[in-house]
């Protein structure tokens, strides 16, 4: 953790919305005057796509069916640890961008599956905010957590998970049902023993719930609108959320336990400005006065 250059994470499994949620705190920074560096966490993958179609072929001819993505060993964590502790410490470090599709090739000069080469931050920013899998992994001699300042949680109920990356991965990139499947299954132990125990180390976890039946995710025709939603939002600390101004402030919430509140789905982002952007502020406040 860092005074003079704090550092914010987005943890969320594939499908769980955290690209949503950035937008959000892009808004909240481009309203506040915040200057941030921006690191996506599919730049500190290990491989690029064809190699590592390689590596899962290689694998499962070893009986291994489940290399993927969520692993430690598929992703440079060392290299984002190293760059979270040399963003604290001095402002700077490096990322690089991984090159989805077409649209994203034109744009780098990169083709889809590539890497484009490692570039610096830009110079005097305010905050440094990681979005993707591992922004607070504790695991294997890695502790991405101690570095981070604000740490969210993006985790929406399984079931719920599962359909909106089906639905992303049809319409967006074009994969079938069964290939989706076949990535949700390839991934579970990972799933369990490296997403799942983030969850633990953030500071607010926003948990979206349907309140529509979910029960057969992988036949389901629609994702569950934010108004056929709950959200749960769990503070790890409380200690100094105003829960009865929250309440006053969004209809229809109530407090589930004294470190969690529940709101309507479609509440979300409203919610999400009147508890991050003090929260923010604070550490951008904070850094502007040790400066």
């Amino acid at each position: 953790m860092s005074t003079k250059h704090p550092i914010i994470a987005i943890t969320g499994s594939s499908g769980a919305g955290t690209t949503s949620v950035k937008k959000t705190f892009v808004e909240i920074f481009r309203r506040e005057n915040v200057k941030a560096a921006f690191i996506e966490g599919d730049a500190f993958h290990r491989y690029d796509r064809a190699e590592m179609r390689h590596r899962m072929s290689t694998a499962g001819s070893e009986g291994n069916n489940h290399y993927s993505h969520f692993g430690v060993y598929a992703n440079l964590l060392s290299k984002l640890e190293e760059t979270f502790r040399e963003y604290g410490e001095t402002g700077n470090g490096q990322t690089r961008t991984y090159v989805h599709d077409a649209e994203e090739a034109a744009e780098f000069g990169v083709e889809p599956g590539k890497f484009t080469p490692w570039r610096s931050f830009p110079e005097n920013t305010d905050l440094l905010f990681y979005e993707g899998l591992h922004g607070a992994v504790v695991a294997d001699g890695l502790n991405l957590a101690r570095h981070v300042d604000l740490k969210i949680g993006v985790v929406p109920v399984i079931n719920l998970e599962w359909i909106q990356k089906l639905h992303r991965d049809r319409s967006a990139r074009g994969y079938s049902t069964e290939a989706v499947t076949d990535t949700i299954l390839r991934r579970m132990p990972d799933y369990v023993n490296v997403i799942c125990p983030q969850f633990a180390e953030t500071d607010i976890n926003f948990q979206r719930v349907p309140t529509v039946d979910t029960s057969n995710p992988f036949i389901a025709r629609w994702i569950p609108t934010p108004d056929e939603s709950l959200v749960v939002i769990r503070f790890k600390n409380p200690r100094g959320i105003d829960f009865p101004y929250l309440l006053s402030m969004i209809h229809d919430s109530f407090m589930s336990r004294a470190n969690s509140i529940v709101i309507p789905g479609g509440k979300l982002d409203i919610a999400m400005q009147l508890i991050l952007t003090p929260m923010i502020m604070k550490l951008v406040e904070r850094r502007r006065r040790a400066l």
